[in-house]
C-alpha cells in the first residue's frame, strides 16, 4: 500500500504519553463505526415510522411507497425484464430506461434470483445494505480527518437531511454513496487500486457517479505531481487506480450509444429525451424565475433553500481546507446539481452523495455538544423534525418526482 500525502490527508501530530498517561487504544474502524451506524439506523427507521403512520391515514401501503415509487419503478423494470422499456409522451419527450444506469438493477435481480423476495423488497433490501455499508464509509473519513465524535456527527447529519427518505427507499442514492465514500476513503489511506475500483463501480450506479472517479483522477494527478517535484517514483499502483476509476461509467456510455448508433453522443441523446442536459444552469435559472414569479408549490421553494444551503456549505468546506479528493468529489456534484436542467425538484437528493459538504456542519455539533450539550440536543431535534415531516410529506402527499 502506497502512501497519500498530506496534501490529501492530513495526519495527526502524535505525542509520546508522559509517565502518567495511558495510551487508549483505538478501536478497530468496524467497532468503532456502530455507534455511528446505529444512531443513523434510529434515525432512518424513525423517519420511517412518521412515513408509515402518514401512509396509512391516506389509505396507502408505505413499503409499496419506498419500493416502487418514481424511478424505483424502472429501475425494478430493468432487473425483472432487462433493458428494453421505452414511453413516448411527444416527439421530444421520450423517456427511455437506457438512461439509468445497470448496477443497481443488478444487484435487485441477485437478490431475487437468491431470496423468495420480490422485485419491491429486494430493492428495499439492496439501499437499506447499502446505506449502512455508505454509513460505515462515511464514519471512517470523518474518524480519519477529525475524530471519532466528528465521524459520528457527519453520519447523524447525513441521516438528517431533509431528503434523507430516499436512502429508505428503493433508490441509487444509497449504493453510489457507498462506494463514493470507501473510493474516497482509499484514497485518503493511499490506496489507489482499491480507489479506483470502487470509483469504477460508484461510475456504474449513477449518471453522477463520474464525480467519483474525477476525484480520484484529481488526487492521484496532484500526488504524482508531488512525488515527481521530491524526485521520487511514482507507483504503478497510483496510475492503476486513475485507470480504473472511470471505466464503470464510460463503459456504459459507450454501451449504450453503441446501441442507439451514435457510440459518442447516444447516451447523452436518451438524457436529453428526459428533459435532462447540462446547459451551465441556464434551465434552472429560467426555472427559478417562473418560481419566484407564479409558483406556489412547497417543494420547489424549499428545493432551491436546499440547493443555496449546499453551495453555502461548499464555500466553508473549502475555506475549511478539506483534502483535495473531497473538494473535488462535492465540487463535481454541486456543479452537476446547478448546471443541469429538467427535474428541479430532483437537485437535492443528486446531492445526497455529496457528503462532504457535512463536515463544517459536524465539527460545529461536535464543539456545540461539548460547550453546550443541551443546545446540541435542541438542534438534533429541530433536524430530525424537519426530515421525518418533510421526508413523508415527499412521498406521500407530494405530487412531485424525487
Amino acid at each position: 500500500m502506497t502512501h497519500a500525502s498530506t496534501t490529501l490527508a492530513p495526519h495527526a501530530v502524535t505525542q509520546e504519553p508522559g509517565p502518567r498517561e495511558r495510551v487508549r487504544p483505538r478501536l478497530p474502524l468496524a467497532a468503532a463505526s456502530g455507534v455511528a451506524v446505529g444512531l443513523f439506523a434510529v434515525t432512518r427507521l424513525s423517519g420511517t415510522a412518521v412515513l408509515a403512520v402518514a401512509a396509512w391515514a391516506t389509505g396507502r401501503q408505505p413499503l409499496a411507497l419506498l419500493g416502487r415509487s418514481w424511478d424505483s419503478a424502472w429501475y425494478l423494470g430493468i432487473a425483472a425484464h432487462g433493458y428494453g422499456r421505452t414511453l413516448y409522451f411527444h416527439p421530444t419527450v421520450i423517456h427511455s430506461d437506457l438512461a439509468f444506469f445497470p448496477l443497481y438493477p443488478g444487484l435487485v435481480r441477485i437478490v431475487t434470483a437468491l431470496t423468495p423476495l420480490g422485485g419491491g423488497a429486494a430493492g428495499l433490501i439492496v439501499s437499506w445494505a447499502a446505506a449502512a455499508v455508505a454509513a460505515c464509509g462515511i464514519y471512517a473519513i470523518g474518524d480519519r480527518l477529525h475524530g471519532r465524535a466528528v465521524g459520528t456527527a457527519l453520519v447523524l447529519l447525513w441521516g438528517l437531511l431533509p431528503h434523507s427518505v430516499v436512502l429508505s427507499m428503493a433508490y441509487t442514492e444509497p449504493v453510489l454513496t457507498a462506494f463514493a465514500a470507501w473510493s474516497l476513503y482509499a484514497v485518503l489511506c493511499g490506496n489507489w487500486v482499491w480507489a479506483g475500483c470502487l470509483a469504477a463501480l460508484a461510475g456504474l450506479s449513477r449518471p453522477n457517479g463520474f464525480a467519483v472517479a474525477t476525484a480520484v483522477i484529481a488526487a492521484a494527478a496532484c500526488e504524482a505531481y508531488r512525488t515527481r517535484r521530491r524526485n521520487g517514483r511514482v507507483s504503478h499502483r497510483l496510475w492503476t487506480g486513475a485507470a480504473l476509476a472511470p471505466l464503470g461509467w464510460t463503459a456504459y456510455v459507450l454501451w449504450v450509444g453503441r446501441r442507439k448508433g451514435n457510440l459518442l453522443g447516444g447516451y447523452f441523446e436518451v438524457q436529453r429525451l428526459w428533459g435532462s442536459r447540462f446547459d451551465f444552469g441556464h434551465g434552472s435559472l429560467h426555472f427559478v424565475r417562473q418560481l419566484l414569479l407564479h409558483g406556489n408549490r412547497f417543494v420547489f421553494p424549499m428545493t432551491m433553500v436546499i440547493v443555496a444551503a449546499g453551495v453555502l456549505m461548499y464555500a466553508l468546506l473549502v475555506v475549511d481546507r478539506a483534502p483535495l479528493p473531497l473538494l473535488v468529489h462535492s465540487g463535481v456534484l454541486l456543479l452537476i446539481a446547478l448546471g443541469g436542467s429538467g427535474f428541479f425538484e430532483s437537485k437535492p437528493r443528486f446531492l445526497l452523495p455529496a457528503f462532504p459538504l457535512l463536515l463544517p456542519l459536524a465539527r460545529a455539533l461536535v464543539r456545540t455538544a461539548r460547550a453546550r450539550p443541551g443546545h446540541a440536543t435542541v438542534v438534533v431535534c429541530a433536524l430530525a423534525g424537519l426530515s421525518f415531516v418533510y421526508g413523508a410529506y415527499l412521498v406521500v402527499f407530494a405530487r412531485t418526482p424525487l
